[in-house]
């Protein structure tokens, strides 16, 4: 079955720098574009990331434009997600989701990791 379990999380000052790790297995990985997308309390899931099958066309929220960068390891079955510069407003769970067709929406992701949370506090 489909697997997404997500790793990396944890505290840290602002400033500072996460990596964020997604193990796929259940399926072809490299058939399938990846996203990540974070939920801070009491707010809605925010796309922050995508990256597609060739691991070479990637895009991004304005919120994390130039903080965080996207990828992945076909042969390892693994996305990753490097965050730099972290804000306090970058606390959240973070999930890696599958995104099944390359017109998907976030509300069509059908596949979904547990989360890893990420808090960013002095």
């Amino acid at each position: 079955q489909v697997q997404l379990v997500e790793s990396g999380g944890g505290m840290v000052q602002p400033g500072g720098s996460l990596r964020l790790s997604c193990a796929a297995s259940g399926f072809t990985f490299s058939s399938y574009d990846m996203s990540w997308v974070r939920q801070a309390p009491g707010k809605g899931p925010e796309w922050i990331s995508t990256i597609l099958t060739g691991g070479v066309l990637t895009y991004y929220a304005d919120s994390v434009k130039g903080r965080f960068t996207i990828s992945r390891d076909n042969a390892k079955n693994t996305l990753y997600l490097q965050m730099n510069s972290l804000k306090p407003e970058d606390t959240a769970l973070y999930y890696c989701a599958r995104r099944p067709l390359r017109s998907s929406r976030i509300t069509e992701y059908d596949y979904w990791g547990q989360g890893t949370q990420v808090t960013v506090s002095s």
